[in-house]
């Protein structure tokens, strides 16, 4: 009886130090988001760094290329999201009022049909009041993401200068052994893998929606574009939310006949890039099983916001990369790696080269 309470005791405490964690990162969320951005940011371009310093071009110098670059792209983001929001947060009252007269349309339709419908209760789901006001404050929480740059590029330039002497840092905290280095280069190599891949896709995506849109002469396109390419990041969900908003906007802008083009040129471009080429490119997947990936986004999204769902996979991954190195803490790492993954690892241990606990 004497083991029982105290492995009960060890779990407690395991799961109190994850809630203090937990409740910890909430609370600093203002702190942890610019940092988590610049992070990433610096595994994004810390390639870049040491390709330059192999072709002889001084740290310093090759630091001010990349800030010069990284810089120039924020802003341009920046600028466009900023007079964009401020135009759209203008027009909000008149595409309200529009919103308003059509789903009373659309309801004075249905009664002539025959169709009996409790107007209370469904203007008060479809309140296009409330609609609006969710689609202007969901793109001034993304536009607030961009603006904190000063704080996110401080720290951006610190990682990178700490870069070169970081593989240094984790090898003497191990006890000079090179096998540690094997986990920080499986997580810089898988994040940096998906990062690039999923730039690529979100920006083919956006490319393609700003064209969809611009030809149809929604208003805004840009900005739907900008939304396309930033919320692609979220799995699942993420193309879902940055077409209500454009396909809204087509409805009350050009009537419902282009808003149903417009909800199928979505369609299949989400199809294209999300389910045929973004695949093939990705090849064997992130290593996360789906169910992961999606309880992940909500996960990291109540913990950090949106910026959380940006990052949930990016996160998982590390998590999931830290956790299988280690025996202890390996069955966490199959619990949220894919199918893929413990089939490989049952096939290890038979074979008798799988790592097993004693």
């Amino acid at each position: 009886m004497g083991p029982v309470p105290v492995v009960r005791s060890r779990a407690l405490l395991h799961l109190a130090a994850i809630v203090v964690i937990v409740a910890g990162m909430k609370a600093a969320g203002a702190i942890i988001v610019p940092f988590l951005l610049a992070v990433f940011l610096a595994i994004i371009c810390s390639p870049l760094l040491f390709w330059l310093q192999r072709r002889g071009i001084p740290d310093l110098l090759g630091l001010v290329l990349i800030l010069g670059a990284v810089v120039g792209i924020w802003m341009l983001f920046v600028m466009l999201a900023g007079t964009t929001l401020a135009d759209f947060s203008r027009n909000v009252p008149y595409y309200q009022d529009r919103l308003t007269l059509i789903m009373q349309e659309i309801m004075r339709r249905l009664t002539e049909y025959g169709l009996s419908v409790d107007t209370t209760a469904l203007e008060d789901i479809l309140n296009p009041g409330r609609i609006m006001k969710m689609v202007a404050s969901t793109l001034n929480g993304l536009g607030g993401m961009l603006t904190n740059t000063f704080l996110i590029l401080l720290i951006f330039i610190f990682l990178l200068l700490e870069a070169a002497g970081i593989q240094d840092k984790l090898r003497a905290i191990r006890g000079n052994q090179d096998d540690s280095l094997e986990e920080y280069a499986a997580i810089t190599s898988g994040v940096n893998r998906y990062l690039g891949i999923k730039i690529t896709t979100s920006l083919l995506t956006g490319i393609m929606v700003f064209i969809l849109l611009s030809v149809q002469k929604v208003d805004f396109a840009i900005l739907w574009a900008m939304c396309a390419f930033l919320l692609n990041f979220i799995p699942n969900i993420g193309s879902i939310i940055a077409a209500i908003p454009a396909v809204l906007l087509c409805l009350i802008q050009l009537g419902p006949i282009q808003a149903l083009i417009t909800t199928i040129g979505y369609l299949a471009i989400n199809t294209v890039v999300g389910s045929i080429i973004e695949p093939r490119v990705m090849g064997a997947g992130i290593g996360l099983s789906p169910l992961v990936v999606f309880l992940s986004l909500i996960f990291w999204g109540w913990v950090l916001g949106p910026v959380g769902m940006l990052l949930s996979v990016p996160l998982t991954m590390t998590l999931k990369i830290a956790m299988g190195g280690k025996d202890s803490t390996r069955w966490i790492a199959l619990l949220l790696g894919s199918n893929r993954d413990v089939a490989t690892y049952l096939e290890e241990c038979q074979k008798g080269t799988g790592t097993k606990e004693e």
